[in-house]
Order: structure tokens, then sequence, then C-alpha cells
């Protein structure tokens, strides 16, 4: 998979609420399919859907304990997007930084906003 079909893939699976619940369900752990399915109102073969999508992605794995096959987060992929995420950050920072300056800049007054004295010649 490229690191494009990587990207497009890890959005894809972020891109859905309940694929988030899940993945934020695992931040505290690993879980079976029947613990992520337990706050749904959907069916588990529906939640096991959702984690085929985040396991393509690589956003989970799954791993064999007996009969039990819990599912576990993987940070590279989200990694991956974060740091694609960032450049477009740092770009909108920049740009904000400088529409602030201008704004600044229109709002300070400068001596043409000011009335002008004339000096008297005569009392000189």
């Amino acid at each position: 998979m490229t690191a494009s079909d990587q990207l497009d893939a890890t959005f894809i699976a972020l891109a859905d609420p309940t694929r988030r619940a899940i993945l934020a369900r695992l931040m505290e752990g690993e879980a079976s399919v029947n613990e992520l399915a337990a706050p749904f109102e959907i069916s588990q073969p529906a939640i096991s859907k959702h984690i085929k999508i985040l396991e393509r992605a690589g956003l989970v794995t799954r791993s064999a304990s007996g009969t039990r096959r819990p599912v576990k987060i993987e940070a590279t992929p989200m990694k991956q997007a974060v740091d694609w995420l960032e450049k477009y950050r740092k770009f909108w920072e920049v740009s904000y930084g400088r529409l602030d300056a201008l704004l600044e800049a229109l709002q300070t007054p400068t001596n043409t906003d000011k009335p002008s004295r004339k000096k008297d010649d005569s009392n000189a």
C-alpha cells in the first residue's frame, strides 16, 4: 500500500462516527468485538464490518488469545495522518498571522488620522 493509499484508508476509516468511537474505546485498552459492540444499538456483525475497515486501514489489529480475539489500536497510520494535517495547520497559522497583522495595522491610528494643528506663525 502506498503512502497515499494508506492516508486515504485512514481518512475513510475515520470518516465514520462509530469507527471513531471504537478507536476512542480502544485507547483505554484492547477489547473483544462483543465489548466494542455493547454501547452501540447496532448488531455485532455491523461492528465487525467497522472493525474490518479499521483493520484494512491499519488502525487496529486482532490477536489470538485462546478462543478470544481481542482488538487493539495501532498508532502508526494515525501518526501519518496527523503529520499530513500538520503541514496544513502550519500553513493556516502563517496565513492567520498575516491577517492578524493586517487587521492590527488597519486598527492602529496613524498620524494622518489625527486632526492637524496649524502653527500660528504670528506668535513665533
